[in-house]
Formats: structure tokens, sequence, C-alpha cells
């Protein structure tokens, strides 16, 4: 299934990958690490969506935040970075600072005071006040732009989340569905970090105006590997 693009180096398990002339690292965790400004990026951690489907009625077990910061806790204190951006949707909803647990709003300031952190604003948590940080609508580091959801044309590189992108590919006759990266070398979009959020495949129509031809790779994550794929040999759902 391996079928890497000219502009990545795999010489390790997480690969390093070429956007728009900077090299950024696809991390096993579902998380984008930029070593240059030794930055971390996440995307979509949803915090609190367990309580907010238990508000209307369906109960899942309430323990998704703990289990989405105890990954980050572990991802930061691997690598140390001086700088992390969440790209929107970090909370489930503008309820979320209401019903979470006081032990894990303690653990999210802390993680929030230990380096320069950047809450991109998203489409569920508009104004994530409340947790430390600053909060932007998107930001601009050197041919990047980070936002939430993609946009239409963007003018810059651009890194983003909201898609929440899988894929799907048959491999010795098994269908294998995993959590993905899918870039062009121009755009970006990361896997939803969160515990209880799902993916939409990178087929779906959705993602038609972002990668035109379909010409893109699927970074699919494996247990402790990335492994791109290229879209011409992905499957719908």
């Amino acid at each position: 299934m391996y079928d890497a693009p000219d502009n990545v180096n795999t010489t390790q398990p997480d690969p390093l990958l070429k956007l728009c002339g900077e090299q950024v690292q696809l991390l096993a965790e579902g998380a984008l690490y930029w070593p240059s400004v030794d930055t971390l990026i996440v995307a979509d951690l949803h915090f609190e969506k367990g309580s907010s489907y238990a508000k209307r009625g369906v109960y899942l077990p309430p323990y998704d935040t703990s289990a989405t910061l105890t990954r980050l806790e572990e991802l930061v204190a691997r690598l140390e970075p001086s700088a992390v951006i969440a790209l929107g949707d970090s909370f489930h909803d503008g309820e979320a600072r209401v019903r979470i647990a006081s032990a894990d709003a303690a653990r999210i300031r802390n993680l929030t005071n230990a380096c320069a952190w950047t809450w991109i604003a998203g489409n569920h948590d508009p104004l994530p006040e409340g947790f430390g940080g600053t909060i932007a609508a998107e930001l601009r580091i050197s041919a990047l732009t980070f936002r939430h959801e993609p946009a239409p044309a963007p003018s810059t590189g651009e890194v983003a989340g909201h898609l929440h992108p899988c894929a799907v590919v048959r491999v010795r006759g098994r269908r294998l569905r995993r959590r993905c990266f899918a870039s062009d070398g121009t755009r970006l979009i990361l896997p939803a970090f969160g515990a209880y959020t799902g993916g939409l495949n990178v087929c779906d129509r959705a993602y038609l105006p972002l990668f035109a031809g379909r010409n893109f790779h699927a970074w699919m994550m494996g247990r402790d590997q990335v492994v791109p794929v290229s879209a011409k040999r992905l499957i719908a759902d």
C-alpha cells in the first residue's frame, strides 16, 4: 500500500513532508510537528463531546476529555514544543467550560501555561475562553496559514482541520479504514485528535473543491507509523 510522493522523506517512522517549502512532520498520534519553529499542531480535540451527547439523552462513557488530554499530555511531554496550535473545535460546544470536570480544566491550564498556546476559533467553539492561551481566527507563520476550516482558494500554504479526514483502501483483499492526513503539498488537512471524533472519507464530495482531480495523498495512521497512499488508490465507504 506504500506510495510515497516526491516531496516526502520516509527514512523515519514519522515522515517529513514538504509543505510550501516548509518541512513538517506527520506524527503517528495524529498531530503535526513543525521542527524549524518547534511547534506542535493538533486539530478537533472536541473536549466534552460525551457530556454534550448526554444532555441530549445519548449516554457515552464520560471519559473522552480525560482520554484526549492524556494523549496530548504524553505528546507534549515527548516533544516539549515551545508552541502549540489547536486548530479549532477544541471544545465540542460553547457550554463545555461549564460541564468539564475541574481536574480536566486544570490539566488544560497546565498545558497552556507550559508554552505559547494558540486556540484557533472553530465552528463549535468560536470563543474558547477561560483556559489560558490566546485565541485567533487564524494564524500565519512564514509560508503557512493555520485555520479551522479549509479555505476555498488559500493564498498561502494551509494547515486546517474541521473535516476529520479518514481513508479506506483494500490490502490483500481486506478493507482497511483509518484516520488520515490529506495533503497535496500546498494544503494539509489534519485528522481529528479527539477521542470521540469520527472521520469523513476523503473520497467524499466535500473534498472535491479542495483537491482538484484527486491529486493528493492520504497519510493513513497505523499503530506506530503514518503511511502515504495516492488518492487514486482509495475507495469510498
